[in-house]
């Protein structure tokens, strides 16, 4: 198992180039399996996850091959059921369940399994499900869903903590298929949502408002082939954009979109930190300790709960005390106890961090928890005194394609090493 090593006090100083999404990339590759035409997918980002993705559509019959960032995928002849052993490594992978109904009129996908981050249940989906027709028993630990036919219907994808993300995936791949006219209220507003409609489009679905609180589709018989390009990783993006706060000169994140990112750019320029935007590229220029904050996590467009993390790596040395506020996992804060390991001041009031900033942290043997968290523990490092070992980094290769190269790219000192 690999442990990443980061020598603190090095400044960060050129340009990155972000990787495509991870959060558009699974659904799409999902997407594919909704016609019997090739599919071409560009800019998949070389991660574990899209490789477990890959793995479960070849289990399922798909024809894949991947170059590079290219992904091909053709689903000439499926099967529909995605038993434990293929699906377990990545809740993600419930997000075929849609195109698996919405395609074959049924679908058996084992539960995924819980999460670190808190309870992430999937009631929304079979809700929608339910809703267009289909009969939904949980059994065994297996999900079995079944219609003879689907039809379209008014569904709502509003859970406890705002709309879901992968449920609002879910309903609208399985409503490209189904008969008459879905609407979704409530639905999920992410720029990844509106990036697998894009797709959708392409293949001969008819979805408009993606993007918006209400998306509605019109049914169509069949989808064909199509080729995309996935957007850029806009939590990427922010992941170094706060690095670049945290311990930069001045960093560039180039191949980002300006606007996923505003909530990010938005917090660090309250943080006293000058943000220069240029097209399809974002300049941090650290002047000294960052200030203080108040920070509320919410859904797209509010500040994003995949970045609050980060976001507490670097208030934990600015000055003043903050507050963090999740509003999206209220239990996601496995990060606090490794980053009081490196000397931050940190206490938790029940979905509240505050954060008392201190001078400078030390580095310290720290285990990554989640696939954020375990960024944000980098990122503290390459402020900390000393030598910071991260363990666990398989949580970062899930969903950060060659983190620790793209640091060493822009002047930090960080190495990966096999753990004894």
């Amino acid at each position: 198992m690999d442990k990443i090593l980061i020598h603190g006090g090095h400044p960060l100083s050129g340009s990155i180039k972000v990787s495509g999404s991870k959060n558009s990339s699974l659904p799409i590759l999902a997407a594919t399996l909704l016609t019997r035409e090739p599919c071409v997918v560009y800019g998949v980002p070389d991660l574990s996850d899209t490789h477990y993705m890959l793995q479960i559509l070849m289990h399922l019959g798909a024809q894949v091959e991947r170059a590079s960032g290219t992904v091909s995928v053709t689903a000439e002849k499926i099967q529909s059921v995605a038993p434990y052993d293929v699906v377990r490594r990545m809740r993600a992978s419930v997000c075929v369940l849609g195109p698996l109904l919405g395609r074959c009129k049924e679908a058996t996908v084992s539960l995924p399994g819980g999460c670190v981050i808190g309870d992430r249940p999937i009631d929304l989906h079979l809700q929608g499900f339910e809703a267009l027709g289909a009969a939904v028993r949980v059994e065994s630990g297996d999900i079995k869903v079944f219609a003879p036919k689907l039809t379209g219907a008014v569904i709502n994808m509003h859970g406890k903590f705002g709309p879901t993300v992968l449920g609002t995936d879910n309903v609208m791949m399985a409503a490209v298929l189904a008969d008459g006219v879905t609407v979704i209220e409530g639905a999920a507003q992410e720029p990844e949502v509106v990036d697998l409609a894009t797709f959708l489009n392409k293949m001969g679905a008819k979805i408009e408002g993606a993007g918006t609180r209400r998306i509605i589709i019109e049914g169509v018989p069949a989808l064909h082939g199509a080729e995309h390009r996935v957007i850029p990783d806009r939590i990427e993006a922010g992941t170094f954009l706060v690095a670049g706060a945290i311990a930069g000169k001045e960093v560039t994140v180039k191949r980002v979109n300006p606007e996923h990112v505003r909530a990010v750019t938005d917090a660090l320029t309250r943080c006293g930190l000058a943000i220069n935007v240029k097209d399809d590229a974002i300049s941090i220029l650290p002047n000294g300790h960052a200030s203080a904050l108040d920070l509320t996590t919410e859904p797209y467009p509010g500040f994003p709960t995949d970045m609050q993390a980060q976001m507490c790596a670097l208030l934990s040395t600015s000055k003043g005390t903050s507050s963090v506020t999740e509003n999206v996992f209220p239990q996601r804060y496995m990060h606090v106890a490794e980053l009081k390991r490196m000397g931050a001041q940190v206490e938790l009031e029940g979905a509240t961090a505050v954060i008392d900033g201190v001078d400078c942290l030390l580095g310290a043997p720290v285990m990554a928890s989640d696939l954020r968290a375990s960024a944000a523990l980098v990122l503290a490092g390459l402020k900390a005194d000393g030598i910071t070992e991260v363990s666990r980094v398989y949580h970062i290769d899930r969903g950060y394609e060659h983190l620790d190269e793209k640091l060493s790219e822009l002047g930090a000192h960080i190495e990966r090493v096999k753990a004894a």
